[in-house]
């Protein structure tokens, strides 16, 4: 053992079976356990060499490749702190990012290296690296040269392993720290709920830059020493020839929703698999009544969060009840409180979710203030989702008292939303809402009210967001109207608007 935390974990369960075929890529390439956690090593040596010491943090904005998880793991070697960022953020968002998290490298995808210089510039990012889909690039060019024989960095439980940026909603993003202690409890946890063995194959078609894919498909597939069918994206005709070879899948509600377009996807297909999991965003009733009439199984939803990873789950054993997120997991405290008192509140009220477990984080990044706002001294972390606990124990979500929008497994926060398109020529003010989509889980909606001075289309507000959010948090549809409903203090009621659209 090395006294690396993370690390070790993620090894053990691997280490007497190093020969074995960890991933498989979708050109049949095959890697073993050995081979992937040696290319991590060399990766360590990479940044050591660059100079990482412990505690420093490399942003990282790739797409999705084997090579990116060996990075993860690299800088976990090396006692860094990894923050990968969504490839979809404009240079206005990677700037932001730069500047406040500080990192001692940035690592961008060879085709958008020179549009996010201006970032790097703005920030004074010491090192740039790039690394493609295809696995080439300057970091492992470099790397590829270097031996594999580091030894891991000591890092203990309380260290950081990663920091996850969370948009706040004044439109200022949260840097949540993740330490060894939060992802290791936690995927050591779901690998017992979810009875993941090394004998499971599963289907890792999530994006690595968010809490699902990287701290929860492939933290679990590791400490569980089970293999992977690692694609670079989810496509549903892909995954139809995929099932017959797996035995498990993580998605989000849009996996499931347009699986079920799939003629191919029948009982017989699905004969391998014993468990579909869902999570990110909710998953309507129908889609679980459709699943389990197609295929014969029952998709077990889950409840989690950037800053805690997963908090509860439906019974691998038992009645997975659609609707709800099932019970808190083992070590996971989850209470239901009274939102202006902070009171818990009896089964069957609603009222905001509260957590508490060795998987919460250790607060925001460099926001002392809004840390001490959110985690409370006894260690209870303000979801700010609003829930209720019924007779039998289920939870249910049902709602986030923040107006967080989670739209295809991504959370969109209106406010940053509405700042963009209130700035737009014509516009007099906006209100960002979600609204219950079969696809997305959720749809970014704008009511808009224009001022009049132009000839306001849907055209124009299309055209002007453009290149200034990530795609997943432009509006899926736009309204206008004359004026928006305010209460009696003035503050826009986005209820009033949910409800009428």
């Amino acid at each position: 053992m090395s006294n690396n935390y993370l690390y070790d974990a993620l090894i053990f369960a691997s280490a007497d079976r190093a020969d074995r075929i960890f991933a498989t890529d979708p050109a049949g390439r095959e890697t073993s356990f050995a081979a992937f956690f040696a290319g991590a090593r060399r990766m360590a040596m990479m940044l050591t060499g660059l100079g990482m010491q412990p505690g420093d943090r490399i942003a990282v904005q790739v797409e999705k490749s084997l090579e990116a998880l060996q990075l993860y793991i690299g800088t976990v070697m090396a006692g860094g702190v990894f923050l990968p960022l969504n490839p979809a953020y404009t240079l206005g968002e990677v700037t932001y990012f730069l500047k406040d998290a500080e990192p001692m490298a940035f690592v961008s995808d060879p085709a958008t290296v020179m549009d996010m210089m201006p970032a790097v510039s703005a920030s004074g990012v010491k090192n740039v690296l790039t690394l493609d889909v295809d696995g080439t690039g300057s970091i492992v060019a470099i790397s590829e040269t270097l031996p594999d024989t580091i030894t891991p960095v000591p890092r203990g439980p309380d260290d950081l392993a990663a920091i996850l940026y969370t948009s706040g909603t004044t439109g200022r993003s949260k840097g949540a720290m993740l330490t060894h202690r939060a992802l290791v409890s936690n995927s050591r946890t779901l690998v017992d709920v979810w009875q993941f063995t090394q004998d499971d194959m599963l289907i890792h078609a999530l994006p690595i830059f968010h809490t699902h894919g990287l701290f929860v498909a492939t933290n679990v597939a590791l400490m569980a020493g089970a293999s992977i069918l690692f694609e670079p994206k989810f496509d549903a005709t892909r995954i139809i020839e995929l099932l017959p070879k797996a035995t498990s899948m993580m998605g989000v509600p849009t996996f499931y929703t347009r699986l079920l377009d799939q003629k191919g996807l029948t009982k017989a297909a699905t004969k391998s698999m014993r468990l579909f999991i869902s999570g990110s965003a909710p998953l309507l009733a129908d889609t679980h009544a459709r699943w389990t009439a197609r295929t014969g199984h029952s998709i077990l939803e889950r409840y989690g969060m950037t800053e805690t990873s997963m908090n509860t789950s439906n019974p691998y054993f038992g009645e997975r009840r659609p609707g709800t997120v099932g019970f808190a997991l083992p070590d996971v405290e989850v209470k239901i409180c009274d939102p202006d008192s902070g009171a818990t509140l009896p089964d069957g009220e609603i009222g905001v979710l509260e957590v508490r477990g060795p998987n919460v984080f250790a607060g925001y990044w460099k926001m002392p203030d809004k840390t001490a706002q959110e985690l409370r001294k006894d260690g209870f972390f303000i979801t700010g989702d609003l829930g209720l606990i019924d007779k039998d124990g289920y939870i249910t979500i049902v709602g986030r008292s923040r107006d967080l929008i989670i739209s295809g497994g991504f959370n969109v926060y209106p406010k940053e939303v509405e700042s963009v398109i209130d700035d737009l020529k014509g516009v007099k003010e906006s209100a960002v809402i979600g609204l219950p989509d079969a696809d997305f889980g959720e749809a970014v909606v704008a009511v808009i009210v224009p001022d009049d001075s132009i000839d306001l289309t849907v055209g124009n507000i299309t055209a002007g967001l453009a290149g200034k959010l990530a795609k997943f948090k432009l509006p899926k549809r736009i309204e206008f109207v004359q004026a928006l409903p305010r209460n009696t203090l003035g503050k826009v009621q986005k209820n009033v608007l949910r409800d009428r659209y």
